[in-house]
């Protein structure tokens, strides 16, 4: 009987220890699937961002050649006027400050430099030949050109951006990417972009810049080379592993990686990224959890232990599988949150550079605001001289106060335009709605100035719960859409009204425009939802994340015709 009962436990064992691993492989594969699926989705939306900041970037840099191409000191320059080359030597130094370019100069036809921004320095760009320059002959021929390479004076990498003037000379403004190489690098994991032929141009990692991430036909080696203008290429810093993975040598684990589709320039933003707890480690612990589970009831089942000894075993079972657990869940929390610190880190980022690009959009704008008044002050000046001369005292007077108020009205812009490109402070408080308006309506002079725009009266005293450069972000963003929106209309209008309640203040902006079309309109908030060819889908998204964070809202309001806008902020005490 002992051996018939013997074997009888035996058999049972030998089940449950079948079954326990059958359970423990099927929960396994489970659990590293869901793993799987949720940080795909997280480094994805990641990588967006990251893609979204360097299109930010481009965008704010893009106008500035156009801008400068009739520009009149750059015309002066380019026909040899006297004094000219210094004028606009002083000017491009002072416009690379404000901006943030790495270096601004122009060109003349015969492909050598006559002004640049780093006109100061020994390593100065005036004099250099840059006949070969591909972004040179790009512009020449067709207008405009793009170029990412090694600085030939500087030995730095940079994307160029050139434009041809109307004297028939190229203007080119050098772009620096090393603070979004930081905050990148800042941020986690490894990020780098790729051209069209996978040649690594921007990257968190320096070492990785103009590597391979395959290998390269003859052809394309030498045309990387001759574009890049790099001596040599390095080669490929990573080997690609299991599980849509890399591997970096010399370095422990593997990185998951995530890529963005190509952009119009055909770049793609590459994310690789650690995971604290591995989609591997997470399977096998829950497999041996479930097993255990598995395995000790079955166990206890079959053997018929005391109660007392069940009991106790059961809840040292449970005990550990709580405590094993619990220190998953933590350490999944703990990865969660950085993940969202993070992403509120890119997203403040990215607001920022909404901003930056949204000044970038308007330079021309700016250019022709300020050209008026500085064409008229120049006038002023040269007629005060023969009114000195006659000894009309008087009418010189009139001239220095007409001069005053011009550039009073020059100030006010730029001091805008200052102000609303710095970074916000986080802080709120009550703002006069009446200033956020009319910052608003400074920065966009020149766009609304082609379009009817009826204004609301706006009582002085009354304030909203803000923070006055975010706001006046969010009010620019509408505004600037309305006006893209009736470019083709030709009895464009605008209407805001401003509607105060007791507890919040309403305001909409409705144009008479095309409208909104219903597949966009069910997206519209979502982060790159546009119907706009060089639209990036991120200036709404932008805009409602601020006004949340306000304490308000920012919808689209049912309209028959046009697109409506509605925002609803707290009302200040």
């Amino acid at each position: 009987m002992r051996m018939v009962f013997s074997g009888r436990r035996v058999g049972v064992a030998v089940v449950a220890i079948l079954l326990a691993l059958a359970v423990a492989w099927a929960v396994g594969g489970v659990i590293e699937h869901q793993a799987r699926i949720r940080l795909v989705a997280s480094l994805t939306a990641d990588a967006r961002l990251r893609a979204a900041l360097l299109a930010s970037e481009v965008a704010r840099f893009r106008l500035l050649p156009l801008a400068l191409a009739d520009d009149q000191d750059v015309v002066a320059a380019l026909e040899g006027r006297t004094n000219a080359r210094a004028i606009l030597d002083r000017k491009l130094e002072r416009l690379a400050v404000e901006t943030g370019a790495e270096a601004m100069y122009v060109i003349a036809p015969d492909g050598r430099a006559i002004a640049a921004s780093n006109w100061r320095s020994r390593k100065s760009f005036v004099g250099n030949d840059y006949r070969f320059r591909p972004y040179f002959q790009q512009a020449r021929g067709g207008g405009e050109g793009r170029q990412f390479a090694l600085g030939t004076v500087s030995n730095r990498p940079g994307l160029y951006l050139a434009r041809r003037t109307s004297a028939a000379g190229v203007v080119v403004v050098k772009l620096d990417f090393g603070s979004i190489e930081r905050q990148w690098a800042a941020a986690g994991g490894v990020t780098f972009v790729t051209d069209p032929a996978g040649l690594i141009l921007i990257a968190s990692r320096p070492q990785w810049r103009f590597a391979m991430t395959r290998p390269l036909s003859s052809t394309e080696r030498a045309t990387a080379l001759r574009t890049s203008g790099a001596a040599a290429l390095l080669q490929v810093p990573f080997r690609a592993a299991r599980g849509g993975r890399i591997a970096v040598p010399g370095e422990k684990g593997t990185l998951l990686v995530v890529q963005t589709a190509p952009d119009g320039a055909g770049w793609r933003v590459t994310l690789a990224q650690p995971t604290r707890v591995a989609v591997d480690d997470v399977a096998r612990a829950g497999a041996i959890v479930a097993g255990m589970v598995t395995l000790v009831l079955l166990w206890l089942t079959g053997a018929g232990w005391s109660a007392a000894r069940r009991r106790a075993d059961r809840t040292s079972q449970l005990e550990q599988a709580v405590a094993d657990r619990t220190a998953a869940l933590r350490h999944e929390i703990e990865e969660r949150t950085e993940l969202e610190t993070r992403a509120a880190i890119l997203r403040e980022a990215l607001r920022q550079a909404n901003r930056l690009a949204t000044l970038g959009q308007i330079t021309a704008s700016v250019a022709h605001e300020t050209a008026q008044p500085v064409a008229a002050i120049r006038t002023y000046a040269a007629t005060g001289e023969t009114l000195l001369d006659r000894g009309a005292t008087e009418d010189v007077r009139t001239n220095l106060r007409a001069i005053a108020r011009l550039t009073e009205r020059i100030g006010a812009v730029t001091a805008q335009l200052r102000g609303f490109s710095r970074k916000a402070s986080g802080e709120i408080g009550p703002v006069p709605l009446t200033e956020v308006i009319e910052g608003a309506q400074l920065i966009l002079r020149e766009p609304l100035s082609h379009i009817r725009v009826a204004w609301p009266a706006v009582a002085a005293d009354l304030c909203v719960i803000a923070g006055r450069i975010r706001l006046e972000q969010v009010f620019v963003n509408v505004l600037q859409n309305a006006t893209e929106a009736l470019q083709a209309q030709p009895d464009g209008a605008i209407v805001v009204t401003v509607d105060p309640r007791d507890d919040n203040v309403v305001v909409r902006i409705h144009d008479n425009g095309p409208g909104i079309a219903p597949e966009i309109a069910e997206r519209l908030f979502t982060p790159f939802a546009t119907s706009r060819a060089a639209g990036l889908g991120l200036g709404l998204v932008i805009a409602k994340d601020i006004m949340e964070d306000l304490g308000g809202s920012l919808r689209l309001a049912p309209e028959p015709h046009g697109a409506c806008f509605e925002l609803v902020l707290r009302r200040a005490p």
